[in-house]
């Protein structure tokens, strides 16, 4: 059972996301917050599984509410998906840096929202729909002075890197270990000393850092 958290500062909302979640045999709402000061305590307390974080709202917004599970949550049980308006908003941008597992748009059609939890929750994170690189190449380009140094990848193996860089790419395991004639094993066993190495929670932050440190540009090819 999928255990989540609803955090919006819309009552209406986190109504509407109810009744979706407790339709799926698989989930299970555990609890809800009205602003991200709650959601940070009540996720502390509860330890959910995902954690469905409205980006914008009042006094302690989603951004800094991501910020504070993640930095408590040591083991990295659970993880937040970004709800937000905008495709292209700088507030998820800082959100996927903090630690988010990705995000979605508020009019995601239902079986997406279910399909992208379940995702999150066996631990592959939402992380390369169009929207995210539109996102990522956008503010890494308006941003330069958060760009991080390429000398943090140097303590990859020139295999790690490559990995890395098809990662952000949007490939997942099997379409690396395809490309690198690699079996899937070996490629989750680079995944996850690189994610290691760069003190990384998951892939999701592994993208955005792959674009800071510039190993990925803006035009890059989905699938090279």
């Amino acid at each position: 059972m999928i255990r989540i958290l609803l955090a919006d500062d819309q009552a209406l909302v986190r109504t509407g996301f109810r009744m979706i979640l407790e339709n799926a045999e698989d989930m299970q709402v555990v609890g809800e917050a009205g602003d991200g000061a709650e959601a940070a305590a009540i996720a502390l307390e509860l330890q959910p599984d995902i954690v469905l974080m409205d980006v914008r709202m009042p006094e302690v917004d989603g951004v800094e509410a991501t910020r504070r599970i993640c930095a408590r949550d040591d083991a990295g049980r659970t993880r937040v998906l970004i709800l937000t308006t905008f495709d292209l908003d700088e507030y998820v941008y800082a959100a996927l840096q903090t630690g988010a597992s990705g995000f979605l748009l508020k009019d995601t059609l239902a079986s997406d929202l279910l399909s992208a939890i379940r995702m999150v929750a066996r631990g592959d994170p939402v992380v390369a729909p169009s929207a995210t690189r539109r996102l990522l190449e956008r503010y890494v380009r308006t941003a330069p002075a958060q760009v991080t140094s390429t000398a943090d990848l140097n303590v990859l193996t020139e295999r790690e890197r490559e990995v890395l860089g098809l990662i952000a790419r949007g490939l997942s395991n099997i379409e690396i270990a395809d490309r690198l004639y690699l079996s899937e094993g070996t490629v989750k066993t680079h995944v996850s000393r690189l994610l290691s190495k760069l003190g990384l929670r998951d892939r999701v932050q592994a993208v955005v850092h792959a674009y800071e440190c510039g190993l990925v540009r803006a035009g890059t090819p989905e699938r090279p």
